[in-house]
């Protein structure tokens, strides 16, 4: 575990807070200490990040999945009509479309030939809040599927 500090001052301290979350977002932080402290008549925030160093100077990069190898052919018809749904949903709220389901959670979805708020919430990563929210949307795409 490694330990920084990083001094923001209260005014004036827009650069120093662009560094700050620079840092956190490239580092894996386990925890962050604040404290507000004065010296000269000057105020800043001091923060105390401890964070472990394995993966310091490497950028995260995230490894793309082949989903059309991964999954039958009638599951990736499914995942691209999921997606394809979770777009329109994220463009009328406003939202990344992974805030509505990731990839991965869209698959596990696609898998399932009989889709229910069951079999959604039981996928790792959904919770009952999401299959209340955004469920149904999936499960009617399912009903108009069947009735083509």
């Amino acid at each position: 575990m490694q330990i920084k500090v990083i001094s923001v001052p209260v005014e004036g301290g827009e650069d120093m807070n662009e560094i700050l979350n620079a840092f956190l977002r490239n580092h894996k932080v386990i925890k962050v200490e604040k404290q507000l402290v004065q010296n000269e008549g000057t105020a800043c925030w001091s923060f105390c990040v401890s964070y472990l160093n394995d993966q310091a100077d490497t950028p995260r990069v995230r490894e793309k999945k082949d989903y059309q190898a991964s999954l039958d052919s009638a599951a990736f018809e499914r995942f691209n009509r999921y997606r394809s749904l979770r777009r329109q949903l994220a463009q009328q709220e406003g939202v990344p479309p992974y805030v509505i389901f990731t990839d991965d959670e869209l698959a596990e979805m696609a898998k399932e030939t009989e889709l229910t708020a069951a079999s959604i919430q039981a996928i790792k990563g959904i919770g009952s809040k999401k299959v209340e929210k955004y469920g149904t949307f999936f499960l009617d795409q399912q009903g108009h599927e069947k009735s083509e």
